[in-house]
C-alpha cells in the first residue's frame, strides 16, 4: 500500500508517493548515498540562478518568457526535489541523474513528480520587476516551517528507525512544505506570474 501526497492545483505541482515501509537502515545511508545528487544539485541551483536573472531580463523587455529558459528551470526545480525526497528518506528507489528540460514530468523517477505549467506570454513586467519583494511573506513563513520541517524530519527517521515506517501526519507535513517551497521557487525564478497559496496542500 503506498500514499500519494499532492495534486494539480498550481502551476507548479509536487506528488510524493510513499511506500508503507522503508527498510530500518536507510536513515543511516541515504545521506551518504545522495552525495553525488548533491555536488550535481549545487551545480544545478548555480545554473538555476543564472537562468533566473536571465529570464528577468528577458520578461521586462519582451514580456515574454522563452520556452528553453523555462524547460532548464524546469528540470533544476524538479531535480532538486527528487534529491529533497530521497535524502528526506521519503523512498527508498535512487534517482536517476535525469536533465529532461520538459515541464511535464519525464515520470522516470517513481515516487516523485513535479509538473510545471510555465506562462511564456503576456507576462506581467511589474510583478515580475518587483518578484523577490513579493516573495517577502513567503520567505518568511518558509523559514518558520523549515524549522518546524526539520524537527519533524528527525522525528520521522527515528520512527523509520524504530517502526520501519513514516508518521502519516509527520510525512504529510514534511512533503506539504516541500510543496510549498516548490511552488515559491517557480514563482521567484518567473515560472508563473501566479501568486502561490499560503497553504501545504495540493
Amino acid at each position: 500500500m503506498e500514499a500519494a501526497l499532492g495534486g494539480p492545483s498550481y502551476p507548479a505541482e509536487l506528488t510524493v508517493t510513499s511506500p508503507e515501509r522503508i527498510a530500518r537502515w536507510r536513515p543511516f545511508v541515504h545521506w551518504l548515498l545522495a552525495i553525488p545528487h548533491l555536488i550535481v544539485l549545487y551545480a544545478l541551483n548555480i545554473l538555476s540562478q543564472v537562468v533566473a536573472v536571465i529570464s528577468w531580463f528577458v520578461i521586462l523587455f519582451t514580456g515574454k518568457l522563452p520556452a528553453n529558459l523555462a524547460g532548464v528551470q524546469a528540470m533544476c526545480l524538479r531535480y532538486s526535489e527528487r534529491v529533497s525526497a530521497y535524502t528526506s528518506v521519503l523512498l527508498e528507489g535512487y534517482p536517476p541523474f535525469s536533465f529532461e528540460t520538459t515541464e511535464p514530468d519525464p515520470r522516470d523517477y517513481p515516487g516523485v513528480m513535479a509538473n510545471f505549467e510555465p506562462e511564456l506570454d503576456d507576462r506581467n513586467r511589474l510583478t515580475t520587476f518587483f518578484r523577490l519583494i513579493l516573495a517577502i511573506p513567503h520567505f518568511i513563513a518558509l523559514a518558520v516551517l523549515g524549522l518546524v520541517a526539520g524537527i519533524a524530519l528527525l522525528v520521522g527517521l527515528i520512527a523509520i528507525v524504530i517502526l520501519g515506517r513514516w508518521p502519516d501526519g509527520l510525512q504529510h507535513f514534511v512533503v506539504g512544505v516541500m510543496r510549498w517551497s516548490l511552488r515559491v521557487m517557480a514563482y521567484t525564478t518567473l515560472l508563473t506570474d501566479e501568486y502561490p497559496p499560503f497553504s501545504l496542500e495540493a
